[in-house]
């Protein structure tokens, strides 16, 4: 099972393993607050793209696309978020204030696709 919390609402014991999914580290956060298990830079957007989506909801569909791309280049960046899921629940942290338009959000679909691939081999 995978979720989705913002860095600034606390931990819980329900979130399972929890992963930072971003590039850069939540403003006004300190890293022990965090609880992480892991920081993943490498499934976060790159730069360019995450400058070029700018949380503008009207390019949601164009950032999914292009963020997928860009995890399909990387599937190995993967491996600890799905090794984690088979052990247990996930927690993916993101920063963003939108709930609903960011990479975590996307990342989720993405992993839900890719699990759905693999299941029905």
């Amino acid at each position: 099972m995978i979720k989705l919390k913002r860095a600034y609402d606390p931990a819980s014991v329900d979130d399972g393993v929890r992963i930072l999914v971003e590039r850069l580290w939540p403003r006004g956060v300190k890293k022990e607050a965090l609880h992480l298990d892991a920081w993943l830079k490498d499934v976060a957007p790159s730069t360019e793209l995450r400058k070029w989506f700018g949380h503008d909801p009207a390019k949601w569909p164009g950032f999914q696309r292009k963020y997928f791309a860009e995890l399909d280049a990387r599937p190995d960046a993967l491996e600890p978020i799905l090794s984690a899921l088979r052990k247990g629940p996930v927690t993916l942290i993101f920063s963003s204030r939108d709930a609903e338009h960011n990479n975590a959000v996307a990342l989720k679909a993405y992993l839900a696709m890719h699990q759905a691939r693999h299941e029905s081999r």
